[in-house]
C-alpha cells in the first residue's frame, strides 16, 4: 500500500526541475512545490540542507531527498507500479529502461556539457567517447521505436523526449528526423501539457537570470 507521506517538489519554471514535474504530473500522484529563485534562495541555507548542491530539482518524500532527475523519475516511476511507468524488474525491458535511462544521464548529457563549454576530454578517456558516436548511439537505439523499454509508454521515454526536446531548441542537438519524432511522440502526452501550463504560469514571477527580458 502506498504512503501517505507528502512529496514536495524543489524546483524553478526554467530548469532541470520541468522533467522532475513532468514525470510527477504522469504519476497522477498529489504533490507540494517550492519555487527557488537562481543565486538567492536556491542558495540559500535552508534549501542547502536539503541539496548541498544548490540545484534543482529536489524532491522529498517525508524524510528522503531524491535528487538528480534520473533517480526522481525512478523512484516516482516505482511509487505508482499500477501506471506500469517501470518495466517489470527482471525483464529484458526493464535492463533497457536502465540502459538508456543512465546512459543519457551519464555520457550523453556529459558530451553535451563538453559541447557547450569547448572542452571536450579525449575519447579514450571520456565516458562518452565523442559527440558523433554517442549522438549515432542514441539514433540507433530510437530508430522505428516509439518506446525505448518494452512496447508502452516509461519514464525513460520520458526523460530521452525531454532531453532531446531542451538540446534540439537550444540548438546543441541536430533536430533529426528520428530526434524529432521520438520528442515530438511524447511531448503530446497530456501530462507533458499540464507540467508545461504549470511551469510556464511561473515564469513571470521567475525569470532565469540568464534570459533576457521580453521586449
Amino acid at each position: 500500500m502506498r504512503d501517505a507521506l507528502t512529496l514536495t517538489l524543489y524546483t524553478h519554471p526554467m530548469s532541470r526541475g520541468r522533467v522532475a514535474r513532468w514525470m510527477l504530473e504522469e504519476t497522477g500522484l498529489p504533490y507540494d512545490e517550492v519555487i527557488l529563485d537562481f543565486n538567492t534562495s536556491m542558495k540559500s541555507p535552508e534549501y542547502l540542507a536539503i541539496n548541498p548542491m544548490g540545484k534543482v530539482p529536489a524532491l522529498k518524500h517525508g524524510d528522503t531527498v531524491i535528487t538528480e532527475n534520473a533517480a526522481i523519475c525512478t523512484y516516482l516511476a516505482d511509487l505508482v507500479p499500477e501506471k506500469k511507468l517501470a518495466p517489470a524488474i527482471g525483464s529484458k525491458a526493464r535492463g533497457d529502461y536502465y540502459r538508456w535511462l543512465y546512459f543519457l544521464a551519464g555520457p550523453a548529457e556529459a558530451m553535451l556539457t563538453a559541447k557547450r563549454t569547448g572542452h571536450f576530454a579525449e575519447a579514450m578517456h571520456a565516458g562518452y567517447g565523442n559527440e558523433g558516436d554517442a549522438l549515432a548511439t542514441l539514433e540507433r537505439a530510437l530508430a522505428g521505436r516509439n518506446h525505448l523499454a518494452g512496447d508502452h509508454f516509461t519514464a525513460v521515454d520520458l526523460y530521452a523526449a525531454a532531453f532531446l526536446g531542451f538540446y534540439m531548441r537550444s540548438g546543441m542537438i541536430e533536430p533529426t528526423p528520428e530526434f524529432g519524432r521520438f520528442a515530438g511522440l511524447h511531448a503530446a502526452r497530456l501530462a507533458f501539457a499540464r507540467a508545461s501550463e504549470i511551469d510556464n504560469m511561473l515564469l513571470a514571477d521567475h525569470p532565469h537570470p540568464g534570459m533576457k527580458a521580453a521586449a
